[in-house]
């Protein structure tokens, strides 16, 4: 709460910081706008803040012998102001004016109206057109159980699922929520599973109370119960969305029938995606900062709404063929027909973003330029019916059948509104001419006074022979008739006389009251009365907000198809098979971002995989560092979930049995803040993935166990290829990149590992990666040619070549070697030998690495810290020195 600093006049308060000090209590933990006549106001740490934040200058106000400080900037420039605070994670009030000042109240009343977050923003301005603006809630439940719901306010979208801390997780990672609810007292639970990285905001224990929240559910839907949403038996996700409608209440978001209905995320309808593997494909965002996405190559739309919808069909691909195969007919019919596809992205990319607008109706946000929109959207809803409806493909049909153009209300909109009304209602000229008998005899008395003064004057000239009768206005009387003595007898009885000159009198008329007390009113009279034909007009609209949704999400729909579409034409993808079988057989399959990122005289070297469970479970491929082993792995999962969103694929014939589940277990990174090495992230992802294979998952493995010595890292590689291939449970297929050759003994003791490599060319002393898929493993790593073309040190590349001539001149066989640690496979075992087969580095180094032998061997490298690390290289490399 902002305070004044003392002074020796302290104990006083003015009224108008006692009004602010009252409202800034009750909304503690966000910055309040308070507006004092032109300007928002912030005080006390709330103007330390906003002038930081805002850059405007920060001063002080006497406040009744004490000094507080103010920042504050005028009331026009609140669209500049208010999204710099929200984007910088701050939450802001905002207390308005709540009467009009005047002389006999020492002080106006003033009020909270809204309350910005990042979670509830609906603003343009706050707003990215192509994302959703998610507010998340979770509630936990017992033995790692939650219950999550997601919210868009700007949409109206509300979903809500039940499941695992891993599920939620990787629902928070698709989703990437502006703000997430949880209770306080489970602070330390939501910090160890999500970190602290989310805006976040604590609410009291009570509000995620079962009969609460469901209270909440049932009162704001108007129901007896949750059937008709299918979230009548999910308790857990039940508390989690009535805890986000306490939330909105909080916020004075109060008018929200745009929010009519709550949808179940059903984990077995969409391919499971853990948040390493939505990471490590980059699906939706790029690990790089100027990399691209599988979104960005995806994203052909023309609408808003469309661009929103894409994003989630990206991080949820189907796993119901029939619905599959559904989108893909649509797709196919639209790359067949492009003159059908260029009508319907005509009259889609002029539709604008119909379901925020519509959302702002309940809001009271939507102006009347907005209103317009709506208004030109539903005109070109009719065409798109017409056009959808004269296909020649039945789902397209039944699309077309289920717009709806809303003729009604879009005549009334017509009928109302001007054709190109501003934005803003109070500057006036909104509502159109003819539509209201009152506001058009104001706008004539605004328009035309003179001419109904002149046309009085004329009248009564006629009706009494007055012929010098005149029409004059003063601040006291008004308009009045002013007549000479020399025809005052003339003056009809009607007429009232207000003054006598000494040689006139004015008089008064009823008609002459009547206009003036309209002339003089009319201005002000136009404003409120459009205000109020306006909010009628808002009141009108507020019964079309379900059909007007539903164009919406059918418009979306139809626009990430034809997207598909555009994008398989563009390059070159094929219909994928999608079939009910464990087989992937992929021909001349390309990386769909990485070919779109080469020169033109660069093409993309394509590739077949093929994967079953009966022959070929497990891929086994070796090769050279760059040589394009990891685009090998991502292109296949990219292609298979590209195939389950419904999209056509990068290859010339793509066989896809059904995939339950997408793991990957490919590169990693530091996270020593938490004490987490590389080695320990790879461990906790291929874990991850171990405890929840399937027959149908699809598994992506680059370099496991390359984070830890390599006798501890060809050891856990081993077993992990032996757990997939004789677990018992499920036989999921499997990509296994690695640069451990002994691994590829695998294929010789496991009838379903099947050795491949990525071939390469030696040309003299140099290397070309052929980037080609072929069968047999490779006994090359060719670390230091990749070391040379990196542009390491000439001396440090030569001896490395020097080093390894050495050791390769020992044979791994020689029982004699006694340097032992690194192990082959025994032939006729298919287990790790206890053989002697380490080579030592150490021979071919100065005597000084004896003493660095002798101090590596003595340590425990499990135990310790990234940074008892680093301290202990230090130490090694003082030896050195010595």
């Amino acid at each position: 709460m902002a305070k004044a600093k003392k002074t020796k006049g302290d104990g006083k308060v003015t009224p108008l910081m006692q009004q602010y000090f009252k409202v800034k209590s009750k909304h503690p933990d966000a910055i309040l706008l308070f507006r004092v006549g032109d300007f928002y106001e912030t005080f006390g740490e709330d103007a330390i803040t906003a002038s930081q934040v805002l850059g405007i200058v920060q001063t002080k106000r006497n406040n009744g012998g004490s000094d507080i400080e103010l920042a504050g900037f005028p009331y026009h420039s609140m669209d500049l102001y208010l999204p710099r605070l929200v984007r910088a994670g701050y939450r802001v009030a905002i207390c308005e004016q709540l009467e009009k000042p005047s002389p006999q109240k020492k002080i106006v009343r003033r009020g909270v109206t809204e309350i910005v977050t990042p979670g509830v923003a609906v603003d343009d301005k706050l707003l990215d057109h192509k994302s959703n603006n998610f507010l998340a809630s979770l509630y936990f439940g017992k033995k790692d159980h939650v219950g999550v719901s997601f919210l868009d306010v700007s949409t109206g979208e509300f979903m809500v699922c039940e499941g695992s801390l891993t599920y939620a997780d990787k629902l928070i990672q698709s989703f990437k929520p502006s703000e997430v609810l949880f209770p306080k007292d489970r602070q330390k639970d939501f910090l160890k599973q999500f970190g602290d990285k989310l805006y976040t905001f604590m609410l009291d224990e009570w509000v995620y109370t079962f009969d609460y929240a469901r209270e909440k559910l049932l009162e704001h839907f108007e129901v007896q119960n949750l059937k008709g949403f299918g979230v009548e038996e999910m308790e857990l996700g039940q508390v989690a969305a009535g805890a986000t409608l306490h939330y909105l209440a909080t916020t004075e978001n109060k008018n929200l029938q745009h929010i009519n209905a709550i949808s179940r995320l059903q984990p077995d309808r969409y391919v499971w995606l853990d948040r390493f593997t939505i990471r490590n494909l980059e699906l939706v965002y790029s690990n790089h900062e100027t990399g691209v996405a599988l979104i960005d190559v995806l994203d052909q739309t023309v609408s808003p709404m469309g661009a929103r919808l894409l994003k989630k069909w990206v991080v949820l691909p189907l796993t119901i063929p029939s619905a599959i195969d559904n989108r893909l007919n649509i797709v196919d019919h639209f790359y067949k027909d492009t003159e059908l596809e260029g009508a319907l992205t005509q009259y889609i990319q002029q539709i604008g973003d119909l379901e925020r607008l519509i959302s702002k109706v309940p809001l009271g946000k939507i102006n009347p330029r907005e209103i317009k929109q709506v208004q030109r959207a539903l005109e070109l809803i009719r065409p798109i019916k017409e056009t959808l409806q004269n296909s020649n493909l039945e789902q397209l049909a039944k699309i077309g059948e289920g717009l709806n153009p809303c003729a009604l209300l879009r005549d009334e909109i017509e009928k109302r509104l001007i054709d190109d009304p501003p934005v803003n209602l109070s500057k006036g000229g909104v509502m159109a001419d003819g539509f209201n008998e009152e506001l058009d005899e104001l706008r004539n008395i605004v328009n035309n006074s003179k001419d109904l003064l002149l046309g009085i004057q004329q009248r009564e000239v006629e009706n009494t022979s007055i012929s010098s009768l005149k029409i004059g206005f003063n601040n006291v009387f008004g308009y009045y008739l002013e007549v000479t003595n020399k025809h005052k007898n003339k003056v009809p009885k009607e007429w009232m006389r207000k003054q006598t000159l000494t040689n006139s009198e004015r008089y008064i008329t009823d008609e002459l009251k009547q206009l003036e007390s309209k002339i003089l009113g009319a201005e002000e009279k136009i404003l409120a009365l459009e205000e109020k034909l306006f909010s009628e007009l808002v009141f009108t609209l507020a019964d079309y907000i379900q059909p007007i949704q539903h164009n919406a999400a059918l418009i979306a729909r139809i626009d990430c198809l034809l997207g598909f579409a555009k994008v398989a034409r563009k390059q070159n993808y094929c219909r994928p098979e999608i079939n009910d079988g464990t087989v992937i057989d992929i021909k001349q399959g390309r990386h769909p971002v990485i070919e779109q990122q080469l020169s033109i005289d660069e093409p993309y070297v394509p590739n077949d995989v093929y994967l079953d469970t009966e022959t070929q479970q497990v891929m086994m491929i070796t090769g050279p560092n760059m040589a394009g082993k990891s685009a090998l792995l991502r292109q296949t999962a990219l292609i298979g979930l590209m195939a389950q969103m419904g999209s056509f694929v990068p290859a010339e014939k793509a066989s896809i049995g059904l995939i339950d589940k997408v793991f990957t277990r490919v590169g990693a990174s530091d996270n020593i803040s938490s004490g987490e090495s590389t080695f320990m992230v790879e461990m906790n992802e291929t874990a991850s993935i171990m405890n929840n294979i399937s027959d149908r998952s699809l598994i992506l493995l680059d370099e496991i166990g390359r984070g830890t010595s390599t006798y501890d890292g060809i050891s856990i590689a081993w077993s992990i290829a032996e757990f997939l291939h004789n677990n018992g449970t499920a036989r999921p297929k499997t990509l296994f990149a690695t640069h451990y050759h002994e691994l590829n003994e695998l294929a010789n003791k496991f009838e379903r590992i099947k050795n491949f490599n990525i071939a390469t060319r030696e040309v003299g002393q140099k290397v070309i990666f052929l980037r080609k898929l072929v069968p047999g493993g490779s006994q090359h790593s060719f670390g230091i040619h990749v070391a040379k073309m990196a542009g390491m040190p000439r001396t440090i590349v030569e001896r490395a070549a020097h080093i390894l001539t050495q050791l390769e001149q020992k044979s791994i066989n020689n029982e004699d070697n006694s340097n032992g640690a690194i192990t082959a496979a025994k032939p006729d075992t298919g287990r790790i030998s206890t053989e002697t087969l380490q080579l030592s580095i150490f021979e071919t180094v100065d005597p000084t690495a004896g003493k660095i032998k002798e101090a590596l061997t003595d340590l425990n490298i499990n135990n310790m810290t990234p940074i008892e690390c680093m301290m202990k290289l230090n130490e090694l490399k003082g030896l050195l020195e010595e």
